[in-house]
């Protein structure tokens, strides 16, 4: 007789195997509006408004990577490649506060582009100057 449905280590291995091989929403919202990895600075602070505080941590060398159309049909290409020397990018914190009842945002910035984001707990109530 067939089980009607697959055993319990059936479904922990496909859960362990989702969880391992799949790609990390790198994704964060600001109000109603996604913020993701790569996007500008400008236009995230477009999005969230003024950071609560901004910190320059310093820079960081990373290697060019030069994109270029995909390859000549026939051959296979991501359009990008390693351009044999690397930039060096200025890193940048910004910590959006939303107010006492929201989470705040730490997002991380290098070259002008989003690298990293997370939740820093919640916010708290601007004084009033």
């Amino acid at each position: 007789m067939i089980p009607a449905t697959p055993p319990l280590t059936l479904k922990v291995a496909l859960v362990v195997s989702m969880i391992v091989f799949c790609d990390p929403a790198w994704a964060l919202r600001c109000g109603n509006k996604l913020i993701k990895e790569g996007m500008l600075e400008s236009r995230v602070i477009e999005l969230c408004g003024e950071p609560a505080s901004l910190q320059r941590m310093g820079f960081v060398l990373r290697p060019y990577i030069i994109k270029r159309p995909a390859g000549k049909p026939g051959h296979h290409s991501t359009g990008r490649f390693y351009g044999g020397y690397h930039q060096e990018l200025e890193v940048v914190e910004m910590l959006f506060n939303f107010g006492p009842h929201r989470l705040m945002r730490l997002i991380r910035f290098e070259g002008g582009r989003v690298t990293y984001m997370e939740t820093a707990g919640y916010g708290y109530r601007e004084k009033s100057r």
